[in-house]
This record gives C-alpha cells, structure tokens and sequence, in this order.
C-alpha cells in the first residue's frame, strides 16, 4: 500500500479525508505515460478520448506503469506539476487504473481545482511576537498535515517550532517559526505550511510562520514552549534532473 492507496482508502469517510487525499496526490511523485520519449523540457502525454471527456495517465510506481502498458515512454513529476499542466486545457487525469487501490478517475474540473487551491498564496504581514506560550486547541489533523508536509521540506532549515503566541496589541494567534532557513527558502516554507493549513479543512483557520537565525534570542524561548519539528537533511542527488523535478522550471506539454 503506498501512501496514495492508504488516502484512497480513507477518504471515503470524512471531507478532510478527501482534502488530504488531494494533498497526498499534490506531493507525490507520479509517472506520467507519453507518447514519446521526452524532448528536453517539453513532453507529450498519451491522450486517452472518452465519450465526454480527455484523460491523462499517471501512476505513483514505475512498476504500476508497467504493468498497464509495458515498456512505455514516461516521465517523472510532482503531482502538483501535473495538475498545473492540465489545468484549462480540459484534461482529467486517470491514477492507476486497473492496477492498484487508489484507481480513481479526476475529471478536468477536479484537476482545476486542485491546482487552484495549490495556488491559494499566504499573506506577508508584519507583527512583534510579545510573548510565546506552548500551543493547545489545534486540531490533530493539522498537526499530523504539518508532520508530513514538512518532512518533504528537506534541506530547507533545520529545524522548526509551533507555538501560541501573543503580539503587541493584543493579537493572539498561532505561530510556526523555522530556523536557519536556507536563503530563498522561505516562500516555499510559507507555502508548504499554507498547503498543510488548507487542506486539513479548518474552516477560516490561521498560522502565522515566521523565519529566525539560531542564534536569535527568540529561537531560545520557541525551544522551552514549542512543539518541535525537526526538518530531513537534504538529500544528494545521484542522477541528472529529469523534466519536472525542478518546480522552478516545469515541463510543457507539446
């Protein structure tokens, strides 16, 4: 059972299982079947026509790709890429079918609003943290979402703390504050800690994050309150990038 099969499997039970299936499909590597061998960075997907619809074919294992079309040309993506390349272009996208429990058919529409709510960007403000207290009332679906989506967030800083935090003026909230994030990092962070917000499905929910230097005083005081999350160390990479693993520069289609 991969992680897809597993959110699959779930999310017949609640409307936050189903967001999070969406968000496990966002993160997850996908094979996409071609038409041809990748040139560069533009690809050419297999298009299958249905009655009323166009679809796509993607699975999370080269072996499920496999054993639905044998040796076939492919190429490796992020599931969020993916959506953002079919999104308006009236595709659906077909997840291995016929060959694994999370066989499921997305119609264009579903597709758009994946990447729409991908899309949904956090807000820059400006506050002065007061003072810091340990974290409570916050949902476990929230607090299990920042788990996964922050240990795909490997080499960005190296640590992190969620805590309540209450600001000059009176303004309480909840804050997740990295330390050391690697310079640049930090609109991926926000965005990653965003994703986890959204789709654990807290109606009108909010999270502060916020960015310090280990050797900041406030990085002392987040370690006696805060929950601790601690980030992967990055991973070396032992072969050429392949089209769509750079997020800065994804794939088009041809």
């Amino acid at each position: 059972m991969t992680p897809l099969d597993q959110a699959h499997a779930a999310m017949e039970n609640s409307d936050a299982a189903r967001l999070q299936f969406y968000e496990r499909l966002a993160d997850a590597e996908l094979f996409l079947l071609l038409e041809a061998e990748a040139e560069g960075d533009q690809i050419s997907p297999r298009i299958f026509p249905l009655e009323d619809a166009q679809l796509v074919l993607a699975f999370d294992r080269e072996e499920r790709l496999a054993d639905f079309a044998g040796a076939a040309p492919y190429v490796a993506l992020s599931g969020r890429v993916l959506a953002g390349l079919l999104a308006g272009q009236g595709i659906g996208l077909g997840l291995n079918l016929d060959v694994a429990p999370s066989s499921i058919i997305l119609p264009a529409d579903a597709v758009m609003w994946l990447n729409d709510t991908l899309g949904t960007a956090p807000t820059d403000v400006e506050a002065t943290p007061e003072e810091l207290l340990p974290p409570s009332g916050l949902p476990e679906d929230l607090i299990t979402g920042l788990d996964t989506k922050l240990a795909l967030t490997a080499g960005m800083a190296r640590k992190a703390y969620l805590c309540a935090v209450r600001y000059s003026g009176g303004a309480q909230s909840h804050m997740l504050a990295f330390l050391d994030p690697v310079p640049g990092a930090e609109p991926a962070l926000a965005r990653a800690v965003n994703e986890a917000l959204v789709f654990s499905g807290i109606e009108a929910g909010m999270l502060d994050v916020a960015f310090f230097a280990a050797s900041d005083p406030m990085s002392a005081s987040l370690a006696k309150v805060g929950l601790r999350f601690d980030l992967p160390e990055p991973e070396t990479p032992s072969a050429p990038a392949a089209p769509g693993s750079d997020r800065a520069k994804p794939p088009t289609l041809r």
